[in-house]
């Protein structure tokens, strides 16, 4: 009997038939077949546990006890049926844990959620069993294959060693897939979906079985497949692999042997490279030789054709060969034949003297038919000489002769580059032309300006400067008219005029370099020099245009000795000069004081003085070619201007016992000046390129206290630039100078105000209780009282309007107004009771008279007294008007001391004080202007 035919049976009955049992028990008799490997074992579900418990069979085949006992308590355990169909099947012991738990007593008996769940009663779950047992059969056979395709006792193995084990599929197993036994969730499905719980679909289980075993075969032929030809690759890959060692080796082998042929080889050619090197090396010394007798044969060609020109009188032939000999010269510079080059310029020098002596007297002797050189200034004659064509061509010819020695004179006359005595950078040759046309001027500058002469004078040197300029321009025209066009023609890129103020230039720098270092213990005498120097240089930029790219003669006065005499001498005589203008008896007055259009600032004479002294320093170090040098006497002038100040300062200190006195006020105007100057210098272009050059030269002890980052920082910034690079923010000089201003308009202020408010005092105290209304009078005035208080102001600003300039009066009148705002408010209005007179007098008196006091400063000078004003209207408001107003006032206190209380239609205090034109005045300081009225109903 099948297997099959038990299945049937089972589910018709619904229990176990006795056919069924004993096959059971001869399944368990049945010796087991011995495992492929000692590795593997049977597992069982142990009714005391959850886990699997292994068990592995004996050698013989035969079954241990423990096995025996536990297939026939499987036999005699009901079927437990599941609540759904994607579960499995348990086999449950009623004392394990598993997801059905047995609530049977300790007697056996099942109560009755074990008995509905009995998976037999109708049928249904024996059919579902048998089918379950089958898939799960098939399955695990083809997970064995699977995991060892190639063993062939695991796939002899027979089925009923998988009946022995038991099908473990609890809830988590079956639904996870994992776990020994365990049926995945998709063969499940795959159950239910083919037969399901009718008996009449078990029909379809051979098909299925027929249906999964041939594609059990069909995967198992393909892993075979796919196993089979994986060492076919392997042993590909490994022949491969030795076929490419072989073929390396014999590469090795090969490289060997050509190594060894090339070495024998290259031993035996050795000799022969050696004779072949030794033979290339006297070729290369016979080609120097060669090449060395080629040059020597060349210089005596050069040389017998000069030679042979000089004595045909053929000049151009000589220059030419000349200019040639002067090209080999440059092309032997580096070469290393000292001997062959040394012949070579001499030989060079010899006939270039030769050929320019010539051509200078020649040259010379033109010059002196032309008139040359031009002492006095030239005068135009009415008819010109006779040859003057035939000197024109001379001229013409001899110029372009010389500038065509050019290059060999370059070479003849140059020396070492280095820097001269006199601090000049190096420059170019003069052109030979010019330099022949300076000759009799030089000769009379030595004469007249060197050794015992009269005309050399050291307390003189605008003799010799003044000579050089006059030279300079008798010869212009004739250097514009009669050379230039010639050096045009020629190519030369050289401006006549320039070449020789160069010349004339040369001969004042060496003068001025003999005479400087002798005037330094005389300071009167190095004064004079430095200022004949700075006039020269001027004249020479302006009157001659000579560019600014060329040296003139300012570089004597940047050695560093004659430089710090310099600033020495500056600074001594600057404070030499601050002294005697405060000492003098009109320090403290403007020279401009009776003109009024020019007298705005109201500067003292000392002021304007030390501010001309300033710029005079300025204009002296403006044109030095030296941005550090010029950094230095930037230095100089901060260092003056703080002395000036402590100056002031002290001078202040004196003065303080009566700040409304005149030289006070000009104290005050002279700091006040001082100031306005400096602001105005930084948007000098001079002073801007000043501080660009100090921010690129990084000089931090001539930058002051900002240093290189805070000057790079204002540079790129608006504003005083020349303030920062004097380090004169903040606390720097500037800073110093505003603060001392602004103390001093301080005091003056608060002078003015104690004698403004000692007049006051009678005004304070007036009886504003008892005033008549203003029905009672015929015409308001100003209160008696009050008289002395506008008088008093009156004077006082009459007198600063005349003592101090305008910007600071600006400043002064608006103090003063707010200051008396004040005073007012605080010590008239709050201080007294106002009926419905005092108050109407209180206004009167403000708006008719204190106001336009300074109405001849501004349009509207009621906004400088926003207390008084504000408080009047407060104090003038109609009874109804007023009481209202204190009405919302209080209920805006009483809306803020509770802030849960709700809001009502009442308007705000702020928009009720604004409708008013109250708008400085906080709604408390109204409150107590409205209980200062007397005039209240029921009072």
């Amino acid at each position: 009997m099948n297997i099959m035919s038990l299945m049937n049976k089972a589910s018709t009955t619904g229990t176990q038939t006795p056919e069924v049992q004993s096959r059971a028990k001869h399944l368990l008799q049945e010796p087991r077949l011995q495992r492929s490997s000692p590795e593997q074992s049977i597992y069982y579900r142990n009714p005391d546990s959850r886990g699997p418990v292994q068990s592995k069979a004996s050698t013989t085949g035969t079954q241990t006890p423990e096995v025996q006992s536990r297939a026939k308590h499987l036999l005699q355990e009901p079927r437990l049926q599941r609540s759904s169909p994607e579960q499995s099947i348990y086999y449950r012991n009623p004392d394990s844990r598993g997801p059905v738990q047995s609530k049977a007593s300790t007697t056996g008996t099942q109560t009755p959620e074990v008995q509905s769940r009995r998976g037999c009663i109708n049928g249904d779950g024996c059919v579902r069993c048998c089918v379950y047992i089958c898939v799960l059969l098939t399955w695990k056979r083809h997970r064995r294959k699977m995991a060892a395709p190639s063993a062939e006792q695991q796939n002899g193995q027979s089925d009923e060693s998988d009946l022995q084990s038991p099908i473990s599929t609890n809830d988590e197993d079956s639904e996870t897939g994992s776990g020994e036994g365990a049926l995945p969730v998709y063969l499940v499905d795959l159950i239910e979906k083919e037969i399901g719980v009718d008996l009449k679909s078990l029909k379809k289980v051979s098909a299925l079985l027929e249906k999964l075993t041939a594609e059990n075969k069909l995967l198992e032929e393909q892993v075979l497949t796919v196993s089979s030809s994986v060492p076919l690759r392997v042993s590909a890959a490994l022949s491969a692999a030795e076929e490419s060692r072989v073929s390396l080796e014999g590469l090795l082998q090969r490289e060997r042997v050509l190594s060894n042929t090339l070495i024998q080889h290259l031993q035996g050619a050795q000799p022969w490279a050696d004779s072949l090197g030794r033979t290339l090396e006297q070729l290369d010394n016979t080609e120097k030789h060669m090449k060395y007798l080629q040059c020597l044969s060349r210089i005596e060609e050069l040389s017998d054709s000069i030679q042979q020109c000089l004595i045909t009188n053929s000049i151009w032939e000589a220059v030419v060969a000349v200019g040639s000999m002067a090209r080999l010269d440059v092309g032997l510079k580096q070469s290393g034949c000292s001997h062959l080059q040394a012949f070579l310029r001499e030989t060079l020098c010899f006939w270039h003297k030769i050929i320019k002596d010539r051509l200078a007297g020649d040259f010379e002797e033109l010059l002196i038919q032309l008139h040359w050189p031009f002492i006095s200034p030239p005068t135009q004659s009415l008819s010109p000489p006779a040859n003057a064509q035939e000197l024109h061509s001379q001229l013409e010819l001899l110029v372009a002769q010389l500038l065509s020695l050019q290059t060999s004179d370059d070479l003849i006359s140059e020396k070492p580059t280095s820097v001269s005595r006199v601090g000049l950078p190096p420059t170019t040759p003069l052109s030979l032309p010019v330099q022949i046309m300076l000759l009799p001027l030089s000769k009379r500058f030595r004469y007249h300006f060197t050794g015992n002469r009269q005309t050399n004078s050291l307390n003189k040197p605008e003799w010799f400067l003044t000579q050089v300029l006059m030279w300079m321009g008798n010869s212009s025209n004739f250097m514009e008219e009669k050379i230039q066009p010639i050096l045009d023609r020629n190519g030369a890129d050289v401006n006549a005029k320039v070449e020789l103020c160069r010349g004339l230039l040369t001969l004042a720098q060496e003068k001025l370099a003999l005479d400087a270092p002798r005037l330094l213990y005389d300071d009167s005498l190095f004064c004079h020099l430095v200022d004949e120097i700075l006039q020269f240089e001027r004249e020479l930029r302006t009157t001659h245009s000579y560019p600014s790219t060329l040296p003139g003669v300012l570089h004597v006065l940047l050695e560093e000795v004659v430089l710090q005499k310099w600033l020495t001498v500056e600074r001594k005589m600057a404070i030499e000069k601050v002294d005697a203008m405060l000492s003098a008896e009109g320090a403290w007055s403007s020279q401009y004081k009776d003109i009024s259009d020019m007298d705005e600032l109201k500067a003292p004479d000392c002021a304007e003085t030390f501010m001309t002294l300033l710029l005079v320093i300025t204009d002296r170090y403006r044109a030095l070619p030296c941005p550090r040098a010029q950094l230095r006497f930037l230095a100089l002038q901060r260092e003056l201007v703080d002395d000036f100040r402590i100056r002031l300062t002290q001078v202040m200190k004196e003065e303080s016992r009566n700040p409304l006195g005149a030289r006070y006020c000009a104290i005050l105007n002279a700091a006040n000046y001082i100031s306005t100057v400096l602001g105005d210098w930084g948007d000098n272009v001079f002073f801007l390129q000043l501080q660009q050059s100090a921010v690129a030269l990084g000089e931090e002890e001539l930058l002051g206290p900002l240093g290189v980052t805070e000057s790079g920082r204002l540079a790129s910034l608006e504003g005083s630039l020349f303030e920062g690079l004097l380090g004169l923010l903040a606390e720097g000089l500037l800073g110093l100078l505003e603060r001392l201003r602004g103390d001093m308009l301080g005091r003056l202020l608060e002078a003015v105000m104690r004698d403004v408010q000692k007049k006051a005092q009678p005004y304070c105290r007036d009886r504003w209780l008892s005033l008549p209304s203003q029905c009672d009078q015929a015409t308001m005035s100003l209160s008696s009282l009050a008289c002395p208080l506008m008088l008093c102001l009156r004077d006082h600003l009459l007198q600063l309007q005349q003592m101090l300039c305008l910007p600071l009066f600006q400043m002064g009148w608006q103090d003063l107004a707010e200051r008396l705002d004040l005073f007012l408010y605080q010590n008239v209005i709050l201080y007294n009771h106002f009926n419905e007179g005092g108050a109407a007098q209180l206004q009167f008196d403000m708006t008719r008279n204190l106001f336009p006091l300074f109405g001849h400063y501004c349009k509207r000078p009621e906004n400088f007294f926003k207390h008084v004003k504000e408080a009047c209207v407060i104090l003038c408001l109609n009874v109804g008007s007023a009481l209202l107003l204190r009405d919302v006032l209080r209920q805006a206190e009483e809306d803020e001391e509770e802030p849960g209380t709700p809001e009502g239609k009442q308007p705000s205090p702020t928009s009720a004080l604004n409708e008013l034109g109250v708008y400085r005045l906080a709604p408390c300081d109204v409150l107590i202007l409205l209980n200062l009225r007397a005039s209240w109903p029921g009072k």
